[in-house]
């Protein structure tokens, strides 16, 4: 380890002009809106969400880039019907660039399809932070959407993504175990990263009284003991049509488009787009590498790499 930190600082004083000086260039343009998309535990439809909200952003005109971040389960491709050949993993190990493992899904929907590999990102020298910034700032302009699907639960990587991005979409179900994983989540963001905008979403609920008392108990616990508050996005309601879509690949805001999922996910797009109170935020790629490096390696204890420790945009 003391051998890998001394390595970091000679490259780092080899580079830190160069990268100080890109950061701030990128900092200095428009940013990009970042939505991570989150629930405590499996099992509460949280990728299936967010491919069929990117989709109906689509359906709006937005601009959207769907990162699958759930490293080891990634399975946003499956929902989407596509089937890539290159992922994250090999962006970040240097094999091929970014611009060669996006996918094109439907609606002019653009994927990058999850790998095992983003939590090496953490130890990436100056060099390729730098090509890696510059390659998101080429591929993903000024004024697009990107939406990330994080993994359930709140590993070192979860939390890292959740307090780098400026809004994070938490998904739960009416079960109590979801319900209290959710909070866990909002606890999380709380203390790490209180600026977070969060939304709330009760997904699989059988009805409005249902996720109205679901989504009202967790934003008021959210306000009295953490001090934050919690916008009540909406609910999608349990609908057959969305098993049925997973089986046969296929999202279902395209394969049952008047559903009441469907519905229900048009209508969420709406109301972050600014029609429900709800606004997007924009961010730098500059920044959110910045705290994304930063919160992975104090989780680690490690020695952080200089471009953890670049001044903010």
């Amino acid at each position: 380890m003391a051998d890998q930190a001394t390595g970091l600082r000679r490259l780092a004083d080899e580079v830190r002009q160069e990268i100080r000086g890109a950061l701030a260039g990128r900092a200095r343009g428009g940013g990009v809106r970042l939505l991570a998309v989150a629930s405590g535990k499996g099992g509460t439809g949280k990728t299936n969400l967010a491919v069929n909200l990117a989709l109906a952003f689509r359906e709006q005109g937005q601009p959207v880039l769907l990162v699958d971040a759930d490293v080891g389960l990634a399975n946003a491709d499956l929902v989407l019907g596509v089937e890539p050949r290159l992922h994250l993993g090999h962006v970040l190990g240097g094999q091929v660039r970014l611009a060669d493992a996006l996918v094109s899904g439907p609606l002019g929907l653009r994927l990058l399809p999850g790998g095992t590999a983003l939590e090496d990102l953490a130890f990436l020298g100056p060099a390729h932070v730098l090509s890696l910034l510059n390659q998101l700032t080429a591929e993903v302009p000024a004024g697009d959407l990107v939406i990330v699907d994080v993994g359930a639960g709140l590993s070192p990587l979860v939390r890292s993504l959740l307090c780098a991005v400026t809004e994070v979409l938490v998904v739960t179900t009416p079960e109590p175990t979801a319900v209290a994983d959710a909070y866990a989540t909002m606890k999380v963001l709380a203390r790490e990263r209180p600026e977070t905008v969060v939304y709330l979403v009760v997904n699989q609920a059988e009805g409005p009284a249902e996720a109205r008392e679901v989504s009202r108990t967790l934003a008021r616990v959210a306000r009295r003991y953490l001090g934050m508050t919690v916008t009540e996005l909406g609910f999608v309601p349990r609908d057959p049509c969305v098993p049925r879509s997973v089986r046969e690949k296929r999202p279902f805001l395209l394969a049952a488009p008047r559903s009441p999922a469907s519905r229900a996910v048009r209508e969420l797009a709406q109301r972050l787009c600014g029609g429900g109170g709800a606004a997007f935020r924009a961010t730098g790629w500059s920044e959110f590498l910045r705290r994304f490096l930063k919160g992975m390696l104090e989780a680690r204890g490690d020695e952080q790499p200089v471009a953890a420790q670049e001044p903010e945009g």
